[in-house]
């Protein structure tokens, strides 16, 4: 049986973002966008999510059926330093305001996105549900850490008072097109593939990138996100089946999402160059932070479930290049 179907109203908060838009992508792809009418989206002009009041006239109004919430205020380890109130703050009022509404107002489901770093910094790898809140959290980005963590416990709580059916996924680090490639808020891959683009470019001898290059990641293409996400809205009961267990053995309302392949982030630099013919050299610079030594998600549960990613590394990181030349060619016109 099927938890979602073609005719429901879907809300993809955040639908112009990297990963919303890959949802509303794959959600058109499978038939979700009944009659182009039910696949339902809101710009930052059109409704700011922070505004509570706001949310609720739009929820009133629109009613929607299922609501995903892919939007949240993001960024790289500059930009968690360099603006925490924002990461902690902007992410609650979006989130707590989507939540509540979308119980308000008599959703069927809801998605609640978060992020790998919602997990302690030294984690066992690879890194289980039930490890959440087990040490402490990589200092870099905790502040939009915790934000995530609320948004995964206030959905944990509507479901348990209220028995709302909420579920939550958390992705490992994302990448594909759309990312954001701001010189001080992107994340590591787009930070990577601009830099070195432009060093190709441009013919620069060198580039200097942040840290030892040593820390080990887990990458994850977009479309595959998208893909979770529908596979879980459409079969996944936490209270039923194939849900993760905490210490007491009560189910738990989050998965992880993985690609089950890492890599660190000094050989990310050179596989980047290598698709790019990039000859020029690397230099890494210690002084800068590392963030998290390693951030390998144990996805045996969303695997269970029959979901797998599917694409690999090398060819993601071609087609996100693909679509970042066409964003830098189109922008010089």
């Amino acid at each position: 049986m099927t938890l979602l179907c073609q005719e429901d109203k879907i809300l993809v908060a955040g639908s112009n973002g990297m990963v919303g838009s890959s949802i509303c992508r794959i959600l058109i792809k499978n038939g979700y966008n009944y009659r182009k009418k039910n696949l339902l989206t809101i710009s930052r002009n059109e409704l700011d999510l922070r505004d509570s009041k706001k949310v609720s006239v739009w929820f009133k109004n629109n009613r929607p059926e299922i609501v995903i919430i892919a939007a949240a205020k993001v960024g790289g380890i500059l930009a968690n330093q360099n603006k925490p109130v924002e990461f902690l703050l902007e992410n609650l009022k979006i989130q707590n305001n989507l939540i509540e509404n979308a119980f308000k107002y008599k959703a069927k489901r809801l998605l609640f996105l978060g992020s790998s770093c919602i997990y302690p910094k030294y984690s066992k790898q690879p890194i289980k549900e039930n490890y959440l809140l087990n040490q402490s959290l990589e200092k870099s980005n905790q502040y939009y850490a915790i934000a995530k963590i609320a948004g995964l416990k206030l959905c944990e709580a509507y479901r348990q008072q209220y028995n709302f059916d909420t579920i939550s996924l958390m992705p490992t680090n994302l990448y594909g097109p759309g990312d954001n490639y701001d010189e001080y808020e992107s994340h590591v891959m787009a930070s990577l593939i601009r830099k070195i683009f432009h060093a190709k470019m441009y013919d620069r001898k060198e580039i200097i990138c942040w840290g030892s290059g040593s820390p080990l990641r887990e990458f994850l293409y977009v479309d595959d996100l998208a893909e979770a996400c529908i596979h879980t809205l459409k079969y996944w009961e936490p209270n039923k089946t194939n849900a993760p267990l905490d210490q007491d053995g009560n189910p738990l309302n989050w998965i992880n999402i993985g690609s089950n392949f890492e890599i660190s982030i000094k050989d990310l630099a050179y596989k980047i160059s290598d698709i790019l013919n990039y000859k020029g050299n690397i230099i890494w610079d210690k002084k800068m932070p590392d963030g998290t030594p390693r951030k390998k998600l144990d996805n045996s549960y969303i695997n269970r479930l029959g979901w797998f990613a599917k694409t690999n590394l090398s060819e993601g990181i071609k087609q996100t290049i693909h679509s970042y030349s066409k964003n830098v060619n189109n922008s010089k016109n």
